[in-house]
């Protein structure tokens, strides 16, 4: 453990003895200096009272094309979500959250910088896209409040030599995929390592072609050795964390499915080994179940350590579900009763689960309908740690929606676009949804009250409707060099034309 009171007790590094374990301290480092003796760090669950801390832990559990009908508590018939279930019951579900983007890199910018896709630096996925110097995030945000940061998982913000690198976004500790194509590896050769000095390193776990750590794996085990190091106790000044653990699954390896025909990676097909499904798809079901078991994990660390009352946990996903590496969406039901997949802008393509637990904070089974987006999580936790935003945000505060409460300020609209298909724009607009496949073109409108599968366009019989998004996505927006409107088909000027393959 670490006493912050005196900047020259630091943590000591071990040499990993094996790949699994990341972020673990040496033996000395499971001591920590108190007035010129050492302090053996507790090893088994706490005794005595709970200190309630003033800003609690968070940890920020971000899926990977994990869709908004994959989890038993949103309506899964065929795949075993009972820890997330679980959440669900202890918490509140909510039913109308939305993602950034349909697609991983601008969606995760969204998260980020507080702003939706209009005016987020990284509107689509591309290999050379960073956030830049001047973009303040949510990691900076809590780090300014004393909260130790940690992201791992995937990051696609920012490659090595970029500005946007997590160790210079306000994180200390990172551990995961910098680039989102290698993320498509399951038993990559390599992850990306930095610390608190910013130094960046790749930690060899699989030999060419070997399939021995999988690190799906490898991440939870970093996630709870970040928490079992960093739990606020008094030789670090009860100092919460934020942990934001960005999984893979369940996306695509999309290279070994287009070689192989199957590109869901997984040790074993356990416990649907017995299903008549095709091979991907029942490898996709046991991804989702070992991220459920993952989550558990978490979950059962917390509660035997009494961490969980002085814990926010959010769990959500960057896009909708995938039709890709051997699977169709479709099968599993994956989207529920939402129209589209990953890269549509119909709701299917948006809108996704958000589980929030806080046991004697947020209220325990209720399911709410109030529609917010993932650039509220950046003012919202900024509220919770008690530090003010900047202007440039798009996002608001749902503190009063997650406390349960009445949620008396309010979007008029939210807004997203998309490149990778020419110039893509949707919004929404309380129980209205507009969406623009083609620049240019007139739009679609949905009534999600009574149509949530968008299945009928009731624009011809609504245009006062149509009329006030058309005005407002004339303005949604600020022009981008690197991602600028563009007719459906051109691919000019962009790199989203040039890199939409899948991601």
């Amino acid at each position: 453990m670490k006493n912050i009171s005196s900047p020259k007790f630091r943590p000591v590094w071990c040499v990993a003895l094996v790949a699994t374990l990341l972020f673990c301290f040496d033996a000395a480092a499971q001591t920590s200096r108190v007035g010129g003796r050492n302090t053996r760090a507790a090893t088994n669950a706490p005794s005595g009272p709970v200190v309630m801390l003033r800003h609690p832990n968070i940890i920020l559990i971000v899926a990977d094309d994990l869709g908004y009908g994959d989890l038993g508590c949103y309506g899964q018939q065929k795949i075993q979500t009972p820890n997330l279930d679980k959440l669900a019951a202890a918490g509140t579900r909510f039913t109308s959250f939305y993602a950034g983007c349909t697609v991983c890199a601008p969606s995760r910018s969204s998260l980020m910088t507080g702003q939706h896709t209009g005016h987020t630096r990284i509107r689509g996925n591309s290999k050379d896209s960073s956030l830049a110097a001047a973009d303040s995030t949510l990691a900076q945000c809590l780090k300014s409040a004393n909260y130790k940061t940690a992201l791992i998982g995937k990051w696609a913000l920012g490659n090595e030599g970029s500005p946007g690198l997590p160790a210079s976004k306000g994180f200390d500790e990172f551990v995961g995929y910098l680039d989102q194509t290698r993320a498509h590896d399951y038993y990559a050769e390599y992850v990306d390592r930095s610390d608190s000095k910013g130094v960046l390193r790749r930690m060899i776990q699989n030999g060419e072609g070997e399939a021995k750590t999988y690190i799906p794996d490898l991440l939870n085990t970093a996630a709870l050795n970040f928490i079992r190091i960093n739990q606020p106790d008094q030789f670090n000044g009860y100092r919460p964390f934020f942990l934001m653990l960005a999984p893979t699954i369940p996306h695509a390896n999309n290279e070994l499915g287009a070689r192989m025909g199957n590109g869901m990676q997984v040790p074993d097909d356990a416990p649907y080994s017995s299903e008549p499904w095709l091979q991907s798809e029942k490898n996709k079901a046991a991804m989702i179940t070992r991220l459920d078991k993952h989550v558990g994990e978490i979950l059962d660390y917390l509660r035997e350590r009494r961490l969980d009352t002085n814990t926010l946990i959010l769990f959500t996903s960057d896009n909708g579900p995938h039709s890709e590496g051997g699977v169709n969406a479709k099968f599993l039901n994956s989207a529920g009763p939402l129209r589209g997949i990953k890269r549509d802008l119909y709701e299917g393509g948006i809108r996704v689960p958000l589980l929030a637990c806080w046991p004697g904070r947020i209220p325990a089974g209720k399911v709410s309908d109030e529609p917010w987006a993932f650039w509220d999580l950046f003012p919202t936790l900024a509220e919770l740690a008690e530090v003010k935003t900047t202007n440039n945000m798009d996002g608001i505060s749902y503190m009063p929606t997650l406390w349960g409460g009445a949620q008396t300020n309010r979007h008029e609209f939210l807004y997203w676009e998309f490149h990778e298909r020419g110039f893509q724009q949707a919004a929404r607009m309380g129980e209205w949804k507009a969406v623009a496949n083609k620049a240019g073109e007139p739009l679609e409108l949905y009534n999600l009250s009574k149509d949530i599968g968008e299945t009928n366009n009731v624009a011809a019989a609504n245009t006062n409707i149509v009329a006030r998004f058309e005005k407002y996505l004339r303005s949604a927006r600020t022009e981008s060099p690197q991602w600028p409107v563009e007719k459906a088909g051109t691919g000019k000027g962009t790199n989203a034309v040039e890199n939409a393959g899948p991601k």
